[in-house]
């Protein structure tokens, strides 16, 4: 450009060359000064944003108070735009959201009535929603009025506000804080008030005390929406250097939603996680064939009872196998990086646990001071006052003479001043002295005061003279918020290793359940369980002690993802794998956590009873007995391939009474209500097709029936138990008369005979209630399920028995 070409500058206009690059270094770092100190950082005294601050100063100026109705968010949030803050409506809002919402912030300190958004959607509009201050709040904002924090100009220095809040609580680490500077960032965990206070507790009273003397009390963060923390090194390491990194998990359990389906329920997931983003990430690792061993999930989350998310497992899967490779490919665990970044003194720095407290704890005893300093003026200047208003009332026909004599109040404050001895600010003070204060009952209530303002203006000197003292303060103070405001932890911490995710197949975890040997139990109270037996021993036999569901009905060896199948009392075989049976460990076997076979099955008819379990893989015949003396032996293999199919047919009105699976040397033995006991070879029964009707077993005198029928080996030293009652007497009145006989009392009889007496009956008896044969020892329970006792010794067959204590609702075998 030449000389000619150069514009000409207009008169009073004022040109400046800059240099490019250092304008843009002078207003980024501008930019970046007002991000940091104004907007992104909180004050690691209050643990506030601006913002945050700004909103809940003027929240209290405008007395949202919790005993006050609430008002439109957007009240407040035009109060603090046009007062306070000199940014727009909608990083207020965000910011008066996450003050509100109890999956955010540890202890909330906003109020919030309406739609305040959840972890997966955003709040409503702030012309739909209100806000009030919570009791917390007011504990953060508690002292402004008492000169106990500095006050600075607003943005257009009209109007004043607090530099820092008063904060009754440590609330950084409480709530903890989140928010990207330029050139840093901050992401604080919240804890539990009641373990934070306890800490800072501890360091008032020790200043030396070390890291671990304070994770003492503070074990570890405390999330809002609980859930467990794994692994405590990043958590210590965090505490010691302001920077590290633990896993949360969701907290899940496996409950079986129907008898023969099982689903994990979740009930808290990790911080700042969501239902919504978790089935999204299940639903994708479904479809992309990741995720094995799932086969809907529900989302049952409601206001009453809180989160549930319920995922159903495959038949076939290992529900911990599933939680494990939901663990590794969803958000059901998550991390969370630590970055313990705050202001202290203007300055940004990186805070471990005991900075932190001690940055605090200096604040707090700073506030406790200059808030017992102006307390100790005004009880001062007030005493000055009812001093002078003492000596007055004292002789106050003079003090009302001098008043009446002077020409205007001036110089009647000074005649006061002179004739009383009094201070310009007491003769002020009586001459706007009211006549009613002038009674007798006034004199008593200011010497009252006065009292009583020496005693407060002794305690407020006593504690701003002793810096134990401040310390005593400042320490009752704390525990009282903390038992205002502390609630239980939510959070559990455990050393538990976290997930790795892997991509190799060869190291994923089996998600099926393996086809290993095991043993099927199936009560005599109609529960059903599933003892896993990897190397295939038998579990040992346990003491003659036992607790509730110990008697059996059938004891089947079987592997877990083999097929069985349960005869009912209607003739039905019902197919079914044990895979989904509730598995209890060998070396303690409850059956009173077993699946109920009724449910289990599906059967539908409550009416319909499970009598006996069956391999059906396996080449021993199934034997039936009826209770109408009928016998029949199934003939193994070439059953119908169907879900469920009859195995007898049944006559109208008779029913199957019993159902085992036994060995050609086996006995069938019948036992009917008339105390007839028949033994016959299984071997005498020839094996037939599901479709036959069976042959005759035992012969029926007029009105008795089969109670029982079963297959007996004479190797098992097997016993005969019966038990007599009336059948004049009401149901469940009387329990009867037991016997427990050895079975080789009994001989061998022909089939379709009457067999041998096996109970004599007494005056007034005249039939059976239960009878049962098979190995020692015989197990009777209550009808509650509850253990009964039979008499130990051994009658003779043909004997009468032995009173019983209680009513017996059920007799069978040991395991």
């Amino acid at each position: 450009m030449t000389a000619s070409d150069t514009p000409t500058a207009n008169p009073g206009e004022r040109i400046e060359d800059v240099d490019v690059a250092t304008e843009m270094q002078g207003s980024f770092l501008e930019y970046a000064y007002s991000v940091i100190y104004s907007r992104a950082l909180p004050d690691a005294r209050d643990g506030l944003k601006p913002v945050q601050r700004r909103i809940l100063y003027q929240m209290s100026e405008m007395g949202l108070r919790p005993d006050r109705g609430h008002v439109k968010s957007a009240r407040v949030v035009g109060e603090v735009m046009g007062k306070l803050h000199p940014h727009g409506d909608s990083p207020i809002y965000d910011a008066l959201v996450r003050l509100a919402q109890d999956f955010t912030m540890r202890v909330p300190l906003v109020d919030g009535h309406g739609n305040f958004g959840s972890l997966d959607d955003g709040p409503a509009a702030p012309r739909y929603t209100e806000a009030r201050l919570q009791a917390s709040a007011l504990a953060m904002t508690e002292g402004l009025d008492e000169d106990v924090v500095d006050f600075v100009p607003n943005y257009d220095n009209q109007l004043t506000q607090p530099e820092v809040l008063p904060a009754a609580f440590p609330n950084l680490l409480v709530n903890g804080a989140s928010g990207i500077a330029v050139g840093m960032a901050t992401n604080m965990a919240p804890h539990n008030l009641v373990e934070v206070i306890g800490a800072a507790r501890h360091l008032l009273e020790n200043p030396s005390a070390t890291l671990d003397d304070l994770m003492a009390y503070v074990p570890g963060p405390d999330l809002p929406t609980g859930g467990t923390i794994t692994g405590l090194a990043g958590v210590r390491e965090a505490y010691e250097t302001g920077r590290g990194r633990f896993i949360t998990r969701a907290k899940v359990r496996v409950e079986q939603l129907t008898a023969r389906k099982s689903g994990l329920i979740v009930t808290e997931l990790p911080y700042m996680v969501g239902p919504e983003r978790v089935i999204e990430k299940i639903k994708d690792g479904v479809t992309a064939k990741k995720i094995n061993g799932v086969s809907a999930v529900t989302d049952l989350t409601d206001r009453k009872n809180g989160l549930r998310l319920v995922i159903e497992i495959k038949t076939g899967f290992s529900p911990e196998a599933v939680l494990e490779q939901l663990y590794r490919l969803t958000p059901l665990e998550d991390g969370f990086s630590i970055n313990n970044v705050a202001l202290v003194d203007g300055s940004p720095q990186t805070l471990g646990l005991k900075p932190l407290l001690e940055v605090y704890l200096r604040h707090r005893l700073d506030v406790v001071r200059r808030r017992s300093q102006y307390r100790l003026t005004r009880r001062q200047e007030r005493l000055h006052l009812v001093e002078g208003l003492l000596i007055a009332i004292l002789d106050i026909d003079e003090v009302i003479q001098v008043i009446r004599t002077s020409d205007d109040a001036e110089q009647a404050r000074t005649r006061l001043s002179e004739v009383f001895d009094l201070s310009q600010p007491q003769a002020e003070y009586i001459l706007e002295l009211r006549l009613r204060r002038l009674t007798r009952f006034s004199r008593i209530e200011l010497e009252a005061e006065r009292d009583q303002l020496k005693r407060e203006i002794e305690e407020l000197q006593a504690i701003l003279g002793d810096e134990a003292r401040l310390r005593g303060v400042v320490s009752d103070e704390l525990d009282d918020i903390a038992e205002r405001f502390g609630t239980p932890r939510r959070t559990l911490l455990t050393e538990a290793k976290p997930s790795v995710a892997t991509s190799s197949r060869k190291n994923a975890p089996v998600l099926e359940i393996a086809d290993v040997p095991c043993l099927v139990l199936l009560s005599t109270t109609g529960r059903m369980v599933r003892i896993d037996l990897p190397d295939g021993a038998l579990p040992p036999v346990r003491p003659a002690r036992r607790s509730r569901h110990d008697a059996l009905l059938s004891v089947v060896e079987a592997t877990s993802r083999g097929e069985l199948g349960a005869i009912t009392d209607r003739g039905r075989l019902v197919r079914f794998s044990p895979v989904d049976l509730p598995s209890v460990p060998s070396n303690s076997v409850q059956l009173g956590a077993g699946a109920r076979v009724a449910e289990y099955l599906a059967l539908g008819d409550k009416k319909e009873r499970v009598l006996a379990i069956v391999r059906l893989g396996d080449e021993r015949p199934i034997a039936l007995g009826t209770r109408s003396g009928v016998v029949k032996r199934v003939a193994a293999g070439g059953y119908p391939n169907r879900p469920d199919f009859e195995v007898i047919a049944l006559k109208p009105g008779d029913q199957v009474v019993g159902a085992v699976q036994g060995d050609e040397t086996d006995d069938l033995v019948f036992v009917t209500s008339d105390a007839q006991l028949l033994r016959f070879p299984a071997s005498a029964v020839r094996p037939q097709g599901v479709a036959a009707g069976g042959v005759a077993g035992i012969n029926l005198s007029d009105k008795a029936r089969v109670l029982f029928f079963g297959s007996v080996s004479p190797d098992a030293d097997p016993v005969v138990a019966t038990i007599s009652t009336s059948t004049a007497t009401i149901a469940g009145t009387d329990p009867g008369r037991a016997k427990v006989s050895a079975f080789t009392e009994f001989p061998r009889k022909g089939r379709a005979t009457g067999g041998v007496r096996a109970h004599t009956f007494l005056k007034g008896e005249d039939t059976l209630a239960l009878a049962w044969a098979g190995p020692e020892p015989a197990l009777a329970l209550g009808t509650d399920g509850s253990l009964r006792s039979l008499p130990e010794t051994r009658s003779r067959r043909d004997a009468s028995g032995t009173p019983l204590e209680a009513i017996i609702g059920s007799i069978g075998r040991a395991l």
